[in-house]
C-alpha cells in the first residue's frame, strides 16, 4: 500500500495529481469478505540463487533456525569447490541433503524487546553471527554475566538530578532488555534438550545457563497451579520493584517464558548469604535479633504500607508466633553484596474470596464462592485501589450523615487532612467529641483497621491453606475476611458494570478493545481478572445495550475460546519430537479450524514426502498426536471453558454442532482472527500466504506453512519515571481543557521518552499519538503545509496509512467495529482533501460509516449526525439534492441546542435554495439545458 503511486509522483512527472481511478484495493472496500495476508508484509522480488562448494567446515548458519529445527535439522555444513562454488549441506535424522536458500530483504528496526510476528516471509531466515557453534547450542562467553549484579548496580545509580534519573532509567531498560534476550535463548536451549538439569529431579528439573537459573517452578499440591505461581511471582516482583523511595529492598531479575507448551521461570542467580545468620525474615527464620534484621524489617514495613499489606501474626510450624509484613511464603535475607533481598512473593496480593471455597458468603444469584482449577486466585492491585477509594467515599458519606443527624447546624467546625499515597487513603479529623464519634462509627462501618484515621490494609494470608493465626488475632482476622469478601463482591457489583459502561461511552476511542490483548488491558485497568470473562459475557448478554456491545462480546468469546485452546495445545505439543513439530502443529490447527477434519494416514503422508524429496518412507506407524480429531479437540476445549469460565451454556452447542462455524455464525468471529490470536499466544509463526479457511473438509495448512515456534516471554516493565509523570500531568491538563499547557507538557514527555527509549516503546507510541491529536486540535497541521507538493504528499501518505490501518483492522477483528466507522470517515475526508474524489469509493466508505455509527450509537448520536452531514455534502456535490436534503434533515434530529446543529441548518438552507434555483433554471431552459456546475463549500469534520 505504501509503495503505490502517489499524487506527488505525478507532480514530479508534470501530470495533474487529480485522478479518477480508484486507489483502494477491492479487499479494503466496505462489505468485502476477502482477508488476504500477502498484503500485510512486503513481498521479496529477489530471485533464488543456488548456494554452491573448496573447504569443508561447519556453517556459520548454525544453530538451525526455528522453522528448520522443527523439520529435524541438526546442523549445517559448508562446502566450497575448487571452482569457487559454494553450497550448504543439512544434516538431519534421514541423512545429508543439499540446500538452496535466499535471503529476503527485510528492514529491521531496533526495539527494546523481541517482537513476535505471527507471519514470516515465504523463505524465513534469521541473522546469524559469523561464529561457529556446537551442535544446536551457541557458544557461551567464558564467564556468564551476573544479571543480578548488573540490575542492582543500575538501580543503585544516583537520582539527584533529571539527567541522572534519565541515565538510570536508560540503564535499567538496557539491562532488562539484555536479560530478556538471554532468557529467550536459554529457554530454547533448555526445552530443546541441550542443557542438563543440575538437581537430578525429573519432576521439577532446574537448569543453569548463561547466568540464569531456570525451572518449571512446580507448586505444591495445595495450589495445583505451576503456571499461576510463576505468573504471580513475576507480578509480586514487579510490585516491589515499582515502590518509589524503597531503594533498600531488592528483588532478583525475573521473567517467565512459554515455549513448546512448557513454562519456565528464569531468575538471575542470587548472591550468597552474608554471614552465618541465614534467613533474617520469614516464617521459618530464627528468632535472632540484629541490626541487619531491624533494618530489613523497616524496609518491609515501608513496602507493606505502599502495597496496602497489613502487619499480622501467624503461628509457625514450630509453634512460634511470628509477625509478618508479607505473605507466609516470603523470605528476607542479606546477600554477600550486603543488599537486602525479598524472595518468593507470589502470594503478595490478597486472595480472591469468590474462588475460595473456605469463604462463607451469602450472595444471591452470583454462584460464589466456587472452585477453580488452581488455588492461587488473587486480587489485582488496581482492584484494591478502586475498592479503597470506594470505601473512602462511602465513609465520607456516612460521616456527613451522622454529623447532620446529631447536629444539623454543625458542618464546618472541623479540619480535615487527606493524604493519598500508594493506594492508601488517610483521613484525619480533629474536633469535638461528636465529630470524633461520627468518624469512629464511619471507619468501623467501612472496615478501616483504625478507628481514628481511615486506613485500609489487607492480609495476604487469609484463606491460605495451612496458615494458622493465634486466638488473639480473631478480631483482626474476622475483619480481614469481611474485607476480602466485600472486595470480591465489588468486582461483580461495581467493576464489571463500570467496565461495560466505559465501553459504551468510549466506542470509537483508540483504547477501545479490538482483540484479546487490548481487552485484557482494559479489564486489568478496572482490576478485573481474566477468570471473570464468563461474568463479563453474562453482563453483556443481560444488558439492554447488548447489540451495541456485540463487538466486545465477540472479542470476549474469542478470548475464552483461545485461552482454553492454548491450554489444550500446551499438553498436546509437549510430547512431540522436534523433528515432528511442524507436522503436529499444522495437524492441531487443521483440527481447530476445520469442523469435519479427519487426520490422513501417516503412511500415505510419508509416501507423498518420499516421492517429493526422494527420501526413504521411514516408519509408517501412527504417533499419538496424529490421532487427534476435530471433534475430540472441540470437546476438550468446551470442557475447559466450562470449568474455567463457567460458560457451558454459551460454548456447549459448539461441541455438538459445527465447531468453529458456530462461532462464526453466532458471534461473527473470523477464523483468520482466531488463527492470529492462537499464534500470538503460543509463539507460532506461519508462512506468509493467503489461507483458505472456509473449506469444511480440506486442510488449510500443511507442515511447510509452520515456520517457527518462538518463546513467549513475560518480563518486568521498567518504568520511565519522569516521562510518565509529565504524561500524566498532560492528561490532567487535557481533562481541564488546557490545550496549550497540555501540548507543552506532551512535548516534554516525548523528549524524555526519546532520551530513554526508542520511538517503538509502547508508552512512547501512545504519547506521540496523544501529542498528534492535541496538535491537530490546536490547528497546527495547517502550519506544517507550505507548498502544494507537500500538501499532496501529506494527504497521500495519510491516505495510505489509513488504508493500512483498515487492512489491519479487518485482519484483527473484522469490519463490524465502531473504530472502523472512524477510519471510513477519515478516508472519505482524505479523499476529498487529496482531490481524488472518485465518488464510488468515497460514497462506499461514508455509507458504511453511517451504517456502523447508526448500529453502535443510534440515530440521534453525534457520530451518526456527523456521518449524515458528510454524506449530505457528498450527495450535494454529485447533484443529488433530494438525497442531500434527506440526510441533512436526519443530521438535524441530533438536537437544536448543539453548536454543530447551526452549521447543519445553514447548510440545509443553502442546498435547498440551490436545488430550487437549479430546478427553476432547468424548467426555463427546457430539455436542451446543460447541467450547471454547482459549487459547494465543504466543511471537513474529523470524526
Amino acid at each position: 500500500l505504501l509503495r503505490t503511486s502517489a499524487p506527488q509522483d505525478t507532480l514530479r512527472e508534470g501530470r495533474s495529481p487529480i485522478t479518477n481511478q480508484d486507489n483502494s484495493p477491492e479487499y479494503l472496500l466496505p462489505g468485502s469478505h476477502e482477508r488476504p495476508l500477502m498484503a500485510l508484509l512486503p513481498n521479496s522480488s529477489q530471485p533464488e540463487t543456488p548456494s554452491c562448494v573448496r573447504d569443508l567446515s561447519l556453517s556459520c548458519w548454525n544453530p538451525p533456525p526455528g522453522h528448520r529445527k522443527m523439520q529435524g535439522d541438526f546442523l549445517y555444513i559448508t562446502v566450497v569447490t575448487t571452482e569457487g562454488r559454494r553450497c550448504d549441506i543439512t544434516s538431519c535424522p534421514k541423512g545429508f541433503f543439499l540446500n538452496r536458500f535466499h535471503l529476503p530483504p527485510l528492514e529491521a528496526l531496533p526495539t527494546p524487546y523481541h517482537t513476535l510476528s505471527w507471519l514470516g516471509p515465504p523463505c524465513s531466515s534469521r541473522v546469524h553471527k559469523n561464529t561457529f557453534s556446537r551442535l544446536g547450542v551457541d557458544e557461551q562467553p567464558a564467564q556468564a554475566p551476573d544479571w543480578n549484579e548488573e540490575l542492582q548496580a543500575a538501580r543503585d545509580l544516583p537520582q539527584g538530578s533529571l539527567e541522572e534519573r534519565l541515565q538510570r532509567d536508560k540503564a535499567l531498560l538496557q539491562v532488562n532488555s539484555a536479560f530478556v534476550r538471554a532468557v529467550t535463548q536459554g529457554a530454547e536451549n533448555v526445552i530443546d534438550g541441550f542443557v542438563e538439569p543440575v538437581n537430578g529431579n525429573p519432576e521439577d528439573p532446574a537448569f543453569l545457563w548463561g547466568g540464569l537459573f531456570m525451572s518449571q517452578g512446580a507448586a505444591s499440591d495445595v495450589f495445583g497451579g505451576e503456571r499461576a505461581a510463576q505468573r504471580l511471582e513475576l507480578k509480586g516482583v514487579q510490585a516491589y520493584s515499582d515502590i518509589e523511595g524503597s531503594q533498600g529492598l531488592h528483588t532478583l531479575p525475573t521473567a517467565v517464558v512459554d515455549y513448546r507448551g512448557v513454562r519456565l521461570s528464569a531468575q538471575g542467580l542470587a548472591p550468597g548469604i552474608e554471614g552465618s545468620e541465614g534467613l533474617l525474615y520469614g516464617v521459618n527464620a530464627g528468632p535472632q535479633e540484629s541490626p541487619q534484621r531491624r533494618c530489613l524489617l523497616e524496609h518491609l514495613a515501608q513496602a507493606a504500607k505502599a502495597l496496602s499489606i497489613q502487619r499480622h501474626v501467624v503461628v509457625s510450624p514450630k509453634g512460634n508466633v511470628v509477625p509478618l509484613f508479607t505473605s507466609i511464603d516470603a523470605q528476607g535475607l542479606v546477600g554477600a553484596d550486603r543488599r537486602f533481598y525479598v524472595l518468593d512473593v507470589f502470594r503478595s496480593f490478597p486472595a480472591d474470596a469468590n474462588f475460595c471455597p473456605e469463604a462463607l458468603k451469602e450472595m444471591e444469584d452470583t454462584g460464589f464462592p466456587k472452585s477453580f482449577p488452581h488455588g492461587l486466585c488473587r486480587l489485582r492491585p488496581e482492584l484494591l485501589q478502586a475498592f479503597i477509594q470506594h470505601n473512602w467515599m462511602k465513609m465520607e458519606a456516612l460521616k456527613s450523615v451522622r454529623q447532620q443527624v446529631r447536629d444539623p447546624k454543625h458542618y464546618c467546625s472541623n479540619i480535615f487532612c487527606l493524604e493519598i499515597k500508594a493506594y492508601n487513603f488517610f483521613f484525619l479529623m480533629v474536633g469535638d467529641s461528636r465529630s470524633t464519634s461520627a468518624v469512629r462509627e464511619a471507619c468501623k462501618e467501612v472496615g478501616s483497621i483504625s478507628l481514628i484515621i481511615f486506613e485500609m490494609r489487607f492480609n495476604p494470608n487469609i484463606y491460605s491453606p495451612g496458615v494458622k493465626f493465634p486466638r488473639t488475632e480473631n478480631e483482626s482476622t474476622n475483619l480481614q475476611r469481611r474485607l476480602l469478601q466485600e472486595a470480591a463482591a465489588f468486582i461483580i457489583t461495581h467493576q464489571i458494570p463500570a467496565f461495560v459502561s466505559l465501553i459504551l461511552n468510549r466506542h470509537n476511542d483508540v483504547l477501545c478493545p479490538v482483540d484479546g490483548a487490548s481487552l485484557k488491558k482494559a479489564l486489568h485497568h478496572k482490576g478485573i481478572n481474566l477468570r471473570y470473562l464468563g461474568h463479563v459475557v453474562k453482563a453483556i448478554n443481560q444488558s439492554e445495550d447488548k447489540e451495541r456491545l456485540r463487538h466486545i462480546l465477540r472479542i470476549a468469546i474469542g478470548e475464552i475460546f483461545m485461552r482454553s485452546t492454548k491450554r489444550i495445545f500446551n499438553n498436546f505439543v509437549q510430547g512431540v519430537d522436534v523433528s515432528s513439530l511442524s507436522a503436529a502443529v499444522s495437524h492441531f490447527l487443521c483440527c481447530l479450524l476445520v469442523p469435519h477434519y479427519m487426520p490422513p494416514s501417516i503412511a500415505d503422508d510419508m509416501k507423498k514426502k518420499s516421492r517429493r524429496r526422494g527420501r526413504g518412507a521411514g516408519p509408517s506407524e501412527s504417533t499419538p498426536w496424529s490421532t487427534l480429531t476435530a471433534a475430540e479437540l472441540w470437546n476438550m476445549v468446551c470442557q475447559d471453558a466450562a470449568e474455567t469460565y463457567g460458560i457451558s451454556d454459551t460454548l456447549g452447542l459448539i461441541c455438538y454442532s459445527t465447531g468453529p462455524n458456530h462461532l462464526v455464525e453466532q458471534y461473527g468471529l473470523q477464523k483468520l482472527s482466531l488463527l492470529r490470536e492462537f499464534c500470538l499466544k503460543t509463539g507460532i509463526q506461519l508462512r506468509l500466504k493467503d489461507y483458505f479457511l472456509d473449506n469444511q473438509n480440506k486442510a488449510p495448512l500443511n507442515p511447510e506453512d509452520i515456520l517457527n515456534i518462538f518463546p513467549v516471554v513475560k518480563h518486568l516493565h521498567m518504568p520511565i519515571v519522569d516521562a510518565s509523570k509529565a504524561f500524566r500531568t498532560a492528561q490532567i491538563s487535557l481533562q481541564k481543557g488546557l490545550l496549550d499547557q497540555a501540548y507543552e507538557q506532551l512535548k516534554e514527555a516525548t523528549y524524555l521518552y526519546g532520551r530513554v527509549c526508542d520511538d517503538l516503546h509502547p508508552d512512547a507510541c501512545y504519547c506521540h499519538s496523544v501529542l498528534a491529536r492535541v496538535a491537530f486540535l490546536k490547528g497546527m497541521v495547517k502550519k506544517c503545509i507550505h507548498s502544494i507538493c507537500e500538501y499532496f504528499y501529506t494527504c497521500s501518505l495519510a491516505q495510505k496509512c489509513l488504508l493500512r490501518a483498515r487492512l489491519l483492522m479487518l485482519t484483527v477483528h473484522g469490519e463490524d467495529h465502531p473504530y472502523t466507522a472512524a477510519l471510513d470517515v477519515s478516508l472519505h475526508n482524505l479523499l476529498c482533501l487529496g482531490l481524488v474524489m472518485t465518488g464510488s469509493q468515497s460514497e462506499q466508505y461514508l455509507k458504511n460509516a453511517l451504517k456502523l455509527n447508526t448500529s453502535f450509537f443510534g440515530a440521534t448520536n453525534l457520530h451518526t449526525a456527523l456521518s449524515q452531514h458528510l454524506l449530505a455534502q457528498l450527495m450535494c456535490s454529485k447533484g443529488d439534492y433530494r438525497s442531500a436534503m434527506a440526510h441533512e434533515k436526519e443530521a438535524l434530529s441530533f438536537g437544536e441546542d448543539h453548536a454543530q446543529t447551526r452549521c447543519s441548518t445553514e447548510f440545509l438552507s443553502t442546498i435547498t435554495k440551490q436545488a430550487v434555483r437549479v430546478e427553476r433554471s432547468m424548467r426555463q431552459a427546457g430539455p436542451e439545458c446543460i447541467e450547471q456546475t454547482v459549487e459547494v463549500h465543504f466543511t471537513i469534520i474529523c470524526n
